[in-house]
């Protein structure tokens, strides 16, 4: 099974690329490597993480933490998914 975890945070006013390159520099921290991953951002300066698991829905993963308070305009938010394969069949 893989599982895909999302991390999204909006940063702070003027600290967009100060919480990109945070997101990234946590990714390559990862107690261990996903299968992949992907960093992403968005108008209003929120960064999106990816990271995608060969493992069960339940299992402990490793996670990006909470940025500084200071970086980040509000709480981060997690979701966790199942991969369910190719949206076209």
């Amino acid at each position: 099974m893989t599982v895909a975890l999302m991390w999204e945070a909006r940063a702070a006013e003027g600290r967009g690329t100060e919480l990109l390159e945070w997101a990234r520099a946590r990714t390559a921290e990862l107690a261990r490597e996903p299968l992949r991953s992907e960093l992403l951002r968005a108008p209003q300066d929120r960064v999106l993480v990816l990271t995608w698991w060969d493992a069960a829905y339940d299992d402990e993963l490793p996670e990006l933490p909470e940025p500084d308070a200071g970086l980040i305009t509000r709480a981060v938010h997690r979701w966790r998914f199942e991969s369910l394969g190719p949206a076209g069949g």
